[in-house]
């Protein structure tokens, strides 16, 4: 139990170096990291379901800090002495907002289509509520590259629908609030950075702005891809995530 919410999380495989604990996005679950990336050869990885996501229980939180608080507490449960924050979109600012609390624990850092900002529509805020249909419609629509298959689609409006209105109504008020724009330069671990060419949620610019602030940062830009690189590009993010998660461990 973290804060009162039963959280759920897998665990697969372990080694000497950091463990990997990856952070999904709003209204995602452990299910928007693909199974190769959650079973990395010779490192322990931990995916976890936020509160109110997947097969969590509990509240959503209506801040990036609230979601932090959380996460910093699964950290601490879990024993993670040395650990690699790996967060996509939301989970992106999540993993920025714990690195910033300097950790000692958090030796690095993976960013996947996210920003030190994250702001939402007012239209999108008031229909993930007024509108749960047309709001979640509108994620999925944007979410992918424009190859992505209709069935694929809407298998991921599926799982979004999943999640309540009002916990993906947090969610997005949690990202509309955040920015640490002027504190990247506090950020003071190893950073990799990977990018969405076609990704209009998370567009490139914002990775290229993390990637020009954090001082020890590194950009992958993958073309012909959207916001949900994980799930598109399986096979590159978990090349980078692997080399990365080497350079970390020396």
């Amino acid at each position: 139990m973290i804060h009162d919410d039963s959280i759920f999380y897998t665990q697969q495989g372990g080694g000497d170096g950091p463990a990997l604990l990856l952070i999904h996005g709003a209204g995602g679950s452990h299910l928007d990291w693909p199974a190769g990336l959650r079973r990395l050869d010779d490192t322990a990885v931990y995916t976890l379901d936020l509160p109110g996501h997947g097969r969590s229980t509990g509240n959503g939180r209506h801040s990036i800090n609230g979601y932090a608080d959380v996460v910093a507490d699964f950290m601490a449960a879990m024993g993670l002495g040395r650990v690699v924050l790996a967060g996509h979109s939301m989970g992106g600012a999540i993993a920025q907002a714990l690195v910033l609390r300097q950790l000692p624990a958090v030796v690095g850092l993976i960013l996947l289509a996210t920003g030190a900002r994250l702001p939402v529509s007012e239209a999108i805020l008031q229909q993930a509520i007024g509108d749960f249909d047309a709001a979640t419609a509108f994620v999925a629509k944007y979410a992918w590259a424009r190859h992505v298959p209709d069935a694929v689609r809407q298998a991921g409006l599926a799982r979004l629908r999943q999640t309540a209105p009002a916990v993906l109504h947090g969610d997005f008020v949690a990202c509309n609030t955040f920015d640490v724009r002027e504190q990247l330069p506090e950020i003071a671990v190893p950073t990799l950075i990977i990018a969405a060419a076609e990704d209009k949620m998370a567009p490139p610019k914002f990775s290229e702005f993390l990637a020009a602030g954090i001082p020890q940062a590194q950009l992958v830009l993958l073309a012909d891809t959207g916001h949900m690189l994980t799930l598109e590009r399986e096979g590159e993010v978990e090349t980078a995530v692997q080399t990365f998660m080497r350079e970390i461990g020396g």
